[in-house]
């Protein structure tokens, strides 16, 4: 066996691995159950939304959480993070316009100034959470959302009645993304499959599996949880927050069981059809994913080099080098990553042949990670509308 031949069938046992002992990350069918009247009482329920210069999309926002037909109580709490494009403003208009008699109530406060230790989310969602204790503090559970973040009416009661039913200290949603535009459509659908194998959501739904993950665009936490865990204190540092949150509420004796999964109720009005924005979600945080190691930097870019680009390679370069061995394991693993792929590209309503750009949206994830290094060896880490962590030790 030649090295070109143990590279590429490494490669095929790699995605051997990935399609059948993996926890089924790609199936995509953790899906948030339909239908109404799920709840046997009316639970509280507090929504906490930080929002620092979003006027682009905090109407609409703010708009959908008015018009939820949650039967329960339910209140907002939208935290103005210092924003200068009139975000507040925009907010308070849209309550004003929705008038006294919405069921809904909307407080909309302002953050005051980043204190020491805190990123700016985590800052912000804790001003809400004072204020929710402060006038509801029979809440029995809190919504942490993103400012881009809309609800479909019946979203909440389902999202609620799904975490009363099956005992989860943590109910989150991952948002549908937009996903129009060339760029978009090649990038978007590849970034909810890397994430679904960072975190098999199967794995993290599973009590007696110490996998925990959560999307903070759409996080139901349960108050007493949440108090039991430590509250926001325990991560004020982090900036993959709801990974952060879904990891103290689970692994904080006694475990609690959380779950994670897909809603077609749930979407998020972030703009990314330019390869500008979605390099710069994926940019800010990728290193930290690496917990800033640059041994785990050099073993992601051999890792995705591995398993993404030797496939397709081996298949391209047959002409050279005349191998039907590798241009064997070649075609086996590029067949097992875009049949993997598939479910996923079916959830944002993408042409199944998509599956066979899998290994151009990991060349280009994997030159963001690097970026994202490079960015926080320069200081610039974390950098998000106009504030920069370049690390644990450095949150100002």
């Amino acid at each position: 066996m030649t090295i070109l031949s143990a590279i590429a069938w490494l490669s095929f046992a790699a995605w051997v691995y990935l399609a059948f002992f993996h926890g089924g990350f790609w199936r995509a069918n953790q899906v948030l159950p339909g239908g109404r009247g799920g709840l046997s009482s009316a639970p509280r329920v507090v929504a906490c939304i930080p929002a620092r210069d979003e006027a682009e999309t905090i109407g609409a926002v703010v708009t959908s959480h008015l018009r939820s037909t949650f039967p329960g109580g339910y209140h907002v709490v939208l935290v103005d993070d210092h924003s200068s494009d009139g975000t507040g403003d925009i907010a308070r208009q849209v309550e004003e316009d929705a008038g006294s008699a919405n069921p809904v109530s909307l407080r909309i406060v302002s953050a005051p100034k980043l204190e020491m230790g805190w990123t700016g989310k985590l800052w912000a969602l804790r001003q809400a959470v004072e204020k929710a204790q402060q006038y509801w503090p029979d809440a029995d559970y809190y919504l942490f959302t993103d400012a881009d973040i809309v609800y479909e009416p019946d979203a909440l009661e389902r999202l609620v009645a799904h975490a009363r039913q099956g005992g989860y200290a943590l109910t989150s949603v991952m948002a549908k993304l937009d996903a129009r535009g060339v760029w978009a459509s090649v990038l978007i659908p590849a970034f909810v499959y890397f994430f679904q194998k960072l975190y098999p959501f199967a794995r993290v739904n599973d009590g007696g599996n110490p996998t925990a993950g959560a999307a903070g665009g759409c996080a139901l936490v349960h108050v007493q949880s949440l108090l039991d865990a430590g509250g926001l204190e325990t991560i004020k540092g982090e900036l993959i927050d709801d990974c952060a949150l879904a990891r103290s509420i689970k692994g904080t004796p006694p475990r609690r069981r959380i779950w994670l999964g897909f809603d077609s109720g749930v979407r998020s009005l972030r703009d990314n059809r330019s390869l500008a924005s979605v390099w710069n979600m994926v940019a800010r945080t990728a290193y930290t994913q690496l917990n800033y190691s640059i041994l785990l930097l050099v073993g992601t870019v051999f890792g995705m080099t591995l398993i993404y680009l030797v496939p397709p390679v081996s298949i391209a370069a047959f002409p050279l080098h005349q191998n039907e061995e590798v241009l064997l394991a070649g075609c086996l693993g590029y067949f097992l990553m875009a049949l993997t792929f598939i479910p996923t590209l079916k959830g944002y309503d993408k042409p199944a042949l998509f599956a066979f750009l899998l290994p151009l949206a990991a060349l280009a994830y994997t030159a963001m990670t690097i970026h994202s290094a490079i960015r926080h060896w320069r200081g610039r880490g974390g950098m998000w509308k106009g504030r920069s962590y370049s690390g644990p030790s450095t949150i100002p």
